[in-house]
């Protein structure tokens, strides 16, 4: 069936998916990836109509699992429909923006949650901590963190650390007997002592942004920088501040003295942000052997590699 989104919507602005979206939910999703991806175009286009909506253009650089479309709404004003595929991660990002209500993060306009849709204040999408100098980066980081971690609501629907990570501990039981994980055995065996430890001891509960690390961190205009994508948990601090710590992780891998730097890097922000050193150990271990067993699930050797030496410099 021909629609009006796959000749592009009103001003004639394609409405296909980007090619890194369709590779990355290809491969992570499978066949209800694929089912997704088919539907994307209409479900667009039926928001652009639904919220009165005028396209300028789809950002190619989006999402890995959500097409961003750069839009201006009824009353001209700048703003992103995001459309993305729901997941146990994804499902409660607009709750979790709409609790921040734009202090340290983008500011949710209108959201259709079971469609995976959201209208989010317009960003600066080329511009992350990433083009912040790593020393500036880390700063401003920890500045917007520090605004997001809040108690959540009552009542939130959010996952804890415990819960979630208990899930992923599951796989990574099963994961370590696969012949490709081998030569990671002792180390998956070390992070799952450590999170045995870290759950059995963790009291706090803040509202967590899940997925924390300078790509999600865009300039705005109300404030400098701003968080993107959530992946809501309620837990401790030292979980959220885990993926700094191996932030850049490529350029950190190439520099002498990787090793020191790793833990130099840990010591900082676990001084910067006042959290326990041993538990921010703790999770950027585990938080770094689940990644590198994941991607070695899905055959990156190269990603894998990188993630398990790291772990092992802590």
């Amino acid at each position: 069936m021909a629609s009006a989104a796959h000749h592009g919507g009103p001003e004639g602005v394609r409405l296909e998916p980007p090619e890194r979206l369709v590779r990355t939910v290809g491969a992570w999703e499978g066949e209800a990836g694929r089912v997704w991806l088919a539907e994307l175009p209409d479900r667009v286009a039926r928001f652009l109509e639904r919220w009165g909506l005028t396209v300028e253009r789809v950002f190619a650089a989006g999402g890995q699992i959500s097409m961003i479309v750069l839009v201006r709404t009824a009353d001209g004003v700048p703003a992103v429909l995001k459309v993305g595929m729901v997941t146990r991660e994804t499902e409660h990002e607009h709750a979790a923006l709409a609790h921040w209500d734009g202090r340290g993060a983008v500011r949710l306009l209108d959201a259709d949650p079971g469609e995976g849709a959201m209208l989010l204040e317009r960003l600066q999408a080329d511009v992350s901590l990433r083009s912040l100098a790593e020393p500036k980066a880390m700063l401003e980081a920890a500045g917007v963190l520090q605004r997001l971690w809040v108690p959540p609501a009552e009542g939130h629907p959010f996952t804890s650390v415990a819960d979630y990570t208990g899930a992923l501990v599951a796989l990574l039981r099963e994961r370590r007997e696969r012949p490709w994980a081998a030569e990671a055995v002792g180390l998956v065996d070390e992070a799952l002592s450590v999170h045995a430890e870290l759950v059995a001891s963790g009291a706090e509960e803040v509202l967590l942004h899940g997925d924390y690390h300078h790509g999600n961190v865009l300039a705005g205009e109300r404030m400098a920088w701003l968080a993107i994508d959530p992946k809501p948990l309620v837990g401790e601090r030292a979980y959220d501040l885990a993926w700094l710590v191996r932030d850049r992780l490529p350029t950190l891998a190439a520099q002498p003295g990787s090793r020191a730097a790793a833990r130099r890097r840990l010591a900082k922000l676990a001084a910067a942000l006042e959290v326990e050193p041993e538990r921010l150990r703790g999770w950027a271990l585990f938080r770094a052997v689940e990644a590198g067993v994941w991607y070695l699930s899905v055959g990156d050797r190269e990603a894998a590699e990188l993630l398990l030496e790291f772990a092992s410099w802590l």
